[in-house]
């Protein structure tokens, strides 16, 4: 019985404790569901970051592959690229072995690359037979640009998606997070694109910045003449810059240029020499290339302005062209002597000239300080100083407001000088600073306005230029001027210092300038 009763009583324990550990289980698997999990907001930021990690790689490795088509732009084979970049978007047209154009055409992290390679072969038997047909084939090139751009932006979508979705479905392993990824990409391409679209400048292509050998420069930028009769109109810019190139290619005996209008004047502009014979090189290469009709030179040809130095302006005569000059502080009289003694030098004295149909009045620096270390008007900005630099500008003013012609440009060596002649005339020119400057003098009421431009050193500022990290890069300008001889464009032309051949040529149409700075009513510091 005690047994029997025994074993009844271990059966009945074992049966009682079913339902406890039952509940106990349940409890404990209810505490694990409403436990807060510290860990989880970790794992979701991991994954998330790891998503975005995936989507960025699997977009760049998809642009980078995807990106480009070949297409045909008029004449031309030509291959368009998208690239990622952080300089804030840009197209570059790269014309091997000319050089390359540099357009600001939108913003955005993507960057445009339009490299025209060779003639296809049945085209160019057809230009060379029919120079007509290379004005026919020009006028197809926007619709050919647009097409070829549009065939870019889906292939670079879809190869940046897919690309994508490849990446997440090796990593992940997971259909929602490749999916995700994948969208995430379309969204990124997209945008980028569309922020590419949105801000599209079509009117960059008129002020291109051309990088590649000089003697090129004025063929691939154009005409700035026809460039600044109607801005607003790219298409018409684009047609000539491919029937430009065009022309490029299938001439063989000579780069050739379009001819300039019969009503367009070129000036080039130099200052500052410094005895720098490199200077001399540079210049008769842009006469002759730009056709240059006038020179002109705002002083400062010389270093110390010493007899041996005079030698120096010999070269003026080889230019062949009319060489209106100002003396600069570091000009003696003797050099504006030599000067003058060139057959084609016209110095300019508080006096005018007509060349080319242009009237320009002219006044030479006030001050002789070719060492300002032991010169005492050049050891500082004393009153007399600045008094003698503004004087020479208000009495070019006067001479210029007696002129029995009007006066198209005016030219002083320093740009404090040129304040008194805001109203007197359109354009002054300027040096002395070694930077190029652009500003308009504060306007007189009731008078015309009248622009600054303030030339960097021809000559690299000679030796001074060699003494900062980088050397001082050899700078001119070329002024293209309409009938009426007023300023519609100008290209900056800049040479990477002594000791290095880059060379740069930024154009700039004139168009309402922005007001500048207004100019210093004191002078620079005697350079």
């Amino acid at each position: 019985m005690d047994g029997q009763q025994n074993e009844q009583n271990g059966h009945g324990t074992d049966a009682g404790t079913t339902p406890v550990t039952g509940r106990r289980r349940l409890g404990a698997a209810w505490r694990a569901l409403t436990r807060p999990d510290r860990r989880r907001p970790l794992r979701v930021a991991g994954t998330t970051l790891a998503v975005l990690v995936v989507t960025l790689a699997g977009v760049l490795v998809g642009v980078l592959a995807g990106g480009r088509v070949d297409t045909d732009i008029g004449p031309f084979q030509a291959t368009l690229t998208l690239s990622p970049t952080t300089d804030g978007g840009g197209t570059t047209v790269s014309i091997p072995p000319l050089g390359a154009l540099l357009l600001d055409s939108h913003d955005g992290p993507t960057h445009l690359t339009v490299r025209l390679g060779a003639l296809d072969q049945g085209r160019t038997e057809a230009l060379i037979d029919d120079p007509a047909s290379i004005q026919r084939a020009s006028q197809s090139a926007v619709e050919d640009v647009r097409a070829g751009v549009m065939r870019l932006g889906l292939r670079t979508v879809a190869s940046a998606v897919l690309a994508t979705l490849l990446l997440a479905a090796l990593v992940f392993r997971d259909i929602r997070r490749t999916a995700i990824s994948g969208g995430l990409s379309l969204l990124v391409v997209g945008g980028s694109l569309g922020a590419a679209a949105g801000t599209l400048r079509p009117q960059a292509i008129e002020e291109p910045r051309y990088e590649g050998l000089l003697v090129n420069a004025p063929a691939v930028v154009g005409d700035a003449r026809r460039i600044a009769d109607d801005y607003t109109r790219y298409a018409e810019q684009l047609q000539r810059l491919v029937g430009n190139v065009s022309q490029l290619y299938t001439t063989v005996s000579a780069l050739p240029v379009f001819e300039p209008a019969p009503d367009t004047t070129r000036v080039l502009h130099v200052s500052d020499m410094h005895l720098n014979p490199t200077g001399w090189r540079l210049i008769r290469t842009v006469v002759e290339q730009f056709d240059i009709d006038v020179v002109i030179d705002t002083g400062d040809i010389t270093d110390w302005g010493s007899e041996p130095e005079a030698s120096f302006v010999g070269s003026i005569g080889l230019l062949r062209r009319p060489y209106v000059y100002i003396r600069g502080n570091h000009d003696s009289g003797r050099t504006a002597a030599a000067v003058a003694r060139q057959p084609n030098a016209i110095v300019l004295n508080n006096s005018t000239t007509t060349v080319a149909g242009l009237t320009i009045a002219g006044i030479g620096d006030p001050r002789f300080t070719p060492d300002k270390n032991t010169s005492p008007a050049g050891s500082g900005l004393t009153r007399q100083v600045a008094e003698q630099v503004i004087g020479v500008g208000e009495q070019l003013a006067t001479t210029v407001r007696n002129s029995p012609r009007p006066v198209n440009i005016a030219l002083v060596h320093d740009p404090a000088s040129a304040g008194p002649l805001s109203g007197t005339c359109p354009l002054v020119l300027a040096g002395h600073t070694h930077q190029r400057q652009v500003s308009k003098l504060p306007q007189q009421p009731g008078l015309m306005p009248t622009q600054l431009l303030v030339e960097g050193s021809t000559g690299g500022a000679g030796l001074r230029g060699l003494e900062g990290e980088k050397p001082t890069p050899l700078s001119m300008s070329v002024l293209y001027f309409d009938k009426d001889k007023m300023l519609q464009a100008y290209d900056d032309i800049s040479v990477g210092g002594t000791g290095q051949a880059q060379v740069s040529l930024e154009r700039h149409v004139v168009e309402n300038p922005a007001a500048g700075a207004p100019v210093p009513v004191t002078p620079t510091p005697t350079r």
